[in-house]
């Protein structure tokens, strides 16, 4: 298993000792997605927090008259799951699809509250990591909420530049709230602006 991605990332923000990176590697799983796979389907419960070490993920949910809502796209380095299905360990209310082939570090519920208690460390490391995603989370609800859609477009490009590239514009005017009719007009302005 190639872990090293998961432990440069760790070792970045606290230090593991030899045998702590040994006890971590043995509690998390290692697997390979398909592009088009799920990794949680809405109404089960979330059983994993995912790294990913290679690949991408959008995180949506369908709404009652099947229509697909995107709120987050992770990639290289980033996290992904139901956290609220993860953490309370009931129904998803989102789904997590692979848009490429995709290669996670998988933590378990009792595994990670094991950890915990044998790295306590590790305890701290996490809250910060649900720390910065919710401050993240609200100000993007606070964006979509005040800002045009052509705004919108530009801080998406501006945080997540290499994302853009690797998802159908479909995908990034469903994370922005717009038809991807209207998306294309924005960029058809901006290259007019130019």
């Amino acid at each position: 298993m190639n872990a090293q991605p998961l432990l440069n990332y760790i070792n970045k923000q606290i230090s593991l000792t030899e045998g702590e990176e040994s006890f971590l590697i043995s509690k998390v799983n290692h697997r390979k997605y398909l592009k088009g796979q799920y990794i949680v389907q809405q109404g089960d419960i979330c059983k994993h927090e995912c790294f990913i070490i290679s690949g991408c993920t959008k995180t949506f949910y369908v709404d009652d008259s099947g229509q697909e809502h995107i709120v987050m796209f992770a990639i290289e380095d980033w996290w992904t799951s139901d956290m609220g299905s993860y953490i309370t360990q009931t129904p998803a209310d989102f789904n997590v699809q692979c848009l490429e082939n995709t290669e996670l570090i998988q933590f378990s519920y009792n595994d990670k509250e094991e950890l915990y208690i044998e790295i306590p460390k590790l305890e701290r490391f996490f809250r910060k990591i649900i720390e910065k995603a919710l401050a993240a989370s609200q100000k993007r609800i606070i964006k979509n909420f005040s800002l045009p859609a052509k705004e919108r477009y530009l801080n998406f490009k501006e945080l997540y530049p290499t994302i853009e590239q690797r998802i159908p514009q479909y995908m990034v005017a469903s994370y922005l709230g717009i038809t991807k009719e209207f998306l294309s007009k924005i960029k058809s302005q901006l290259i007019l602006e130019q």
